[in-house]
């Protein structure tokens, strides 16, 4: 694996827009390309966009593509996605789109360093045992530009450990109250970089670690022409949906 080990060789990250779950038509009221879907990150990729995707991990072990902790909004079924085994999320229709979801493995072996991929890992208290590892397996012999994040600063730091040197950041929200806390997550965890929210910019966390410790801050989610223009006031990239940057 082309791995990073130090913020000023992460350019690539900051050089294409990211579309925020892949280029999904969410929006569509008969969407063809769902959200972390194996037909939005194709999109992306065709349209030379990076690609942000969400992962959880299944009841078997296997890091699947996939935002929310239950699978009520996208899919016929309900109930934790965590509870069912790769197999049988594999085999669970998103909308009516004729698209499944897909484990880790497939969109690797789909995109193959084609574009950047900015991974996310979702937390649940509890609930994290294995997840880092699993998906450092996973990574190891992947060789395009690819890096982990997580809202969870300590879920982000495990990651740290089981793949060192692969980039791992933050993402954050919150206004000057929270400066402290995200601060000190960054430094202490060693974090590459920063993923904001764009709604809450500008405030101390986010642009301290970009023009103090000199890491590259990228923001979610840009949704509108304006959103664009602010984020390009305060960070070096957009994570986007909805739009065509």
């Amino acid at each position: 694996m082309k791995r990073l080990a130090q913020a000023d060789g992460l350019s690539w990250l900051t050089l294409r827009p990211i579309a925020h779950r892949g280029l999904h038509d969410m929006a569509d009221a008969d969407p063809r390309k769902p959200e972390n879907t194996l037909a939005a990150f194709q999109a992306a990729a065709g349209n030379s966009y990076a690609i942000e995707c969400d992962l959880q991990i299944s009841a078997d072990g296997v890091p699947v593509v996939f935002h929310d902790d239950t699978l009520d909004r996208l899919t016929g079924e309900s109930g934790p996605v965590r509870s069912r085994t790769a197999g049988e999320l594999a085999k669970i229709g998103i909308l009516n789109s004729g698209e499944t979801i897909p484990t880790l493995s497939d969109m690797l072996e789909q995109i193959a360093g084609a574009v950047p991929l900015v991974i996310e890992l979702k937390s649940i208290a509890g609930e994290n045992d294995g997840f880092a590892q699993a998906v450092a397996d996973h990574l190891r012999n992947y060789s395009g530009p690819v890096a982990v994040m997580s809202f969870d600063a300590e879920l982000a730091a495990v990651m740290t450990e089981a793949a060192p040197g692969l980039p791992v950041g933050l993402v954050a929200e919150g206004g000057l109250a929270t400066t402290i806390r995200h601060l000190a997550a960054i430094i202490r965890h060693g974090f590459h970089f920063v993923s904001y929210s764009l709604t809450d910019l500008p405030t101390p966390a986010p642009l301290i670690a970009r023009w103090v410790l000199g890491l590259p801050l990228i923001c979610w989610t840009v949704r509108t022409p304006a959103d664009a223009r602010k984020a390009k006031r305060w960070t070096g990239q957009i994570t986007f949906e909805g739009i065509r940057p």
